[in-house]
């Protein structure tokens, strides 16, 4: 069950940050925190990444709501059977995911606001913690599944042995 708190947690957090930038800045508004190198821009995204898909509401909350709902239903039905990476990979996912389906049902679209400057050839897209946690959770499912699954069966095949 600590999965769900996680899962909690990171919506929190995500809805605190966005609901300070919210509230406190206009839209468009940037205040540098490393000129030209980090930024706080208060943008409103209303697509998925990227701000693809405006306007496409089958696209930007039925489809990630059911991922989310197959994502926490899973990870409740095997939460004895997946490993920890896996089990938090899916909670940061579904986390970040509420967190920015709460936004776009609530406003209509996803609060952005850190702003990475410091990639001079690609203009990196604004995000939030949502994003981040998303990504994280993308990178230890990724993890889990091509490295240590791969030790988890080396392992097993030595102790059948």
């Amino acid at each position: 069950m600590i999965y769900f708190f996680v899962v909690a947690a990171v919506i929190l957090l995500d809805q605190l940050v966005k609901y300070a930038v919210f509230s406190g800045m206009s839209a468009g508004e940037s205040i540098p925190v490393i000129e030209d190198i980090f930024h706080i821009t208060y943008v409103q995204n209303r697509g998925a990444a990227f701000s693809m898909w405006e306007q496409q509401w089958l696209v930007l909350i039925v489809i990630p709501l059911l991922a989310i709902g197959a994502g926490l239903v899973l990870m409740f039905m095997k939460r004895n059977k997946w490993s920890r990476p896996m089990l938090v990979a899916i909670a940061f996912i579904c986390g970040g995911g509420l967190g920015n389906l709460i936004d776009r049902i609530s406003r209509g679209f996803v609060v952005d606001m850190f702003d990475c400057r410091f990639f001079p050839l690609f203009d990196f897209p604004v995000f939030n913690v949502a994003d981040i946690f998303i990504c994280i959770g993308c990178g230890l499912l990724l993890l889990d599944v091509i490295v240590l699954e791969g030790k988890r069966e080396e392992k097993n095949g030595r102790m059948q042995r």
